[in-house]
């Protein structure tokens, strides 16, 4: 699939000080992509640079085919954005607010209604649209901000922490919202210190440290870098030792263990793709042993983040 945001040796220089180093990825259209990465990593200056907010010091990227440092206006009605830090004006009612934003980018009057019916149905506030903009709570005033970004339709979301400061059921809205966007074909580019959400949302991720990127891929090809050899749980009703010995003629395994504390669990090590999987489970099955059982463990993105940042990669 074709990329639609693309980021080519993006730097960015405070003095002495290099927030961002020669930053380089794409972004695939329809894709959901975790931005991830410590304190100071320069997850927001990249974002402001995306976003035209911020001119780079050295680089280049585009976003929908638009240029952020020659076609600037064309990359701001490609995108909708949300900053980590925004505003909203608390004067205002729900549905005026929307309507303000959506006279901002040039939607006709005579559309506006039925726009912010739609945008208010999607981030559930319908039953808000008359209410005080001030009296919603931070969760509520999140997904109207959302809804704010998606006025004009744009085809790439860039969300700066979209659920900083949120209690957890306002989280689990959120993360909803962006899974629907995504099942609506909207590409979303946004950052998390929450890495179990990421995981959850996300198809790609990229891990930025010290302004440089750190690796990029889907979240698969990222536990696969990283783990050495892979591990699988296996339950074998009965014969038992004969799986132990059959397992250690497969190649590529390395290690058959029983699980401490379960009986008829093995915990079987390997190095291969998916076919050593299969022959491993194909060996069992053509001597009649009998698997209830046969699972993959994979690590979670928390252990894929820690590694990559200490620098361990194998």
């Amino acid at each position: 699939m074709a990329a639609i945001l693309t980021v080519q040796n993006l730097g960015k220089r405070y003095g002495k000080l290099e927030a961002v180093q020669n930053l380089s990825f794409e972004i695939e259209q329809g894709s959901v992509f975790g931005f991830i990465g410590p304190n100071g990593a320069g997850k927001t200056t990249t974002m402001r640079i995306l976003t035209t907010l911020l001119k780079p010091t050295s680089g280049e990227a585009s976003v929908a085919g638009h240029s952020i440092t020659h076609d600037p206006r064309g990359v701001r009605r490609a995108i909708g954005y949300m900053p980590d830090f925004f505003g909203v004006y608390h004067d205002m009612k729900v549905w005026e607010y929307l309507d303000f934003f959506a006279a901002c980018y040039d939607i006709p009057e005579s559309q506006r209604p039925k726009l912010i019916e739609d945008l208010l149905q999607l981030v559930d506030l319908s039953h808000r649209r008359d209410d005080m903009v001030d009296s919603l709570s931070r969760g509520m005033k999140q997904r109207l901000c959302l809804a704010r970004t998606l006025a004009h339709d744009p085809q790439v979301l860039i969300l700066d922490e979209p659920a900083a400061g949120l209690d957890p059921r306002a989280r689990v809205e959120m993360r909803e919202l962006l899974r629907e966007l995504g099942a609506m074909g909207k590409t979303i580019f946004f950052s998390s210190h929450v890495l179990s959400e990421v995981e959850e949302i996300c198809t790609h991720i990229g891990i930025v440290e010290a302004g440089q990127l750190v690796a990029a891929g889907s979240v698969d090809e990222m536990r696969r870098r990283l783990t050495p050899h892979r591990v699988v749980r296996l339950v074998i009703l009965d014969k038992l030792p004969q799986a132990k010995e059959i397992l250690m003629r497969v190649p590529g395994v390395t290690e058959v263990a029983d699980v401490p504390e379960r009986p008829n669990h093995l915990r079987l090590s390997l190095t291969g793709d998916d076919a050593a999987l299969a022959e491993a489970l194909r060996a069992l099955v053509a001597s009649d042993v009998p698997v209830s059982s046969f699972n993959e463990e994979t690590g979670d993105l928390e252990d894929v983040f820690m590694r990559l940042t200490k620098g361990i990669v194998s």
